[in-house]
C-alpha cells in the first residue's frame, strides 16, 4: 500500500508556501514566472490528490509522474527566482528542500507501483 497522507502532506505544504510567497512577489512584480511557479506547484498538489482515487494502478502511477514532472519545473521557477534575487536564500533553499523530498517520495512510489503492475 502506497503512503499519501506524508506526499498530501507535504505537497500541500509546497503549494500553500509558494502561493502565500507569490501573493507577496506580485505586489513587486507581475511576472511571467511567478504565473508559472503557482501553477506548478499546485499542478503537484492536485495530481498527488487525484492519485488518492485512481481508476487503476496505470494511472496512479501516471498522476504520480506528472507531480514528479511538476516537481522538477517548480525547482526550476525557483531557481530562477533565486538567481533574478526576487526571492532570498533562505526561502529558496526551504522550498527547494520540500521539492526534493516530494520528488524522492514520488520516485519512490512510482518505482513500487512499475515493479507492481510487472508482477500482474
Amino acid at each position: 500500500m502506497i503512503l499519501f497522507n506524508p506526499l498530501m502532506k507535504y505537497s500541500e505544504q509546497l503549494a500553500v508556501e509558494i502561493e502565500i510567497m507569490c501573493k507577496q512577489l506580485n505586489k513587486k512584480e507581475n511576472s511571467n514566472t511567478i504565473f508559472q511557479l503557482r501553477k506548478s506547484s499546485s499542478s503537484v498538489y492536485a495530481n498527488i490528490s487525484e492519485a488518492q482515487y485512481p481508476q487503476s494502478l496505470a494511472d496512479m502511477h501516471s498522476k504520480f509522474e506528472i507531480a514528479r514532472k511538476e516537481c522538477a519545473e517548480t525547482e526550476s521557477w525557483l531557481k530562477l527566482l533565486f538567481s533574478t534575487v526576487a526571492i532570498e536564500e533562505i526561502t529558496f533553499k526551504k522550498l527547494r528542500n520540500l521539492c526534493g523530498r516530494i520528488k524522492r517520495m514520488l520516485t519512490s512510489s512510482c518505482i513500487t507501483i512499475e515493479n507492481k503492475l510487472k508482477q500482474g
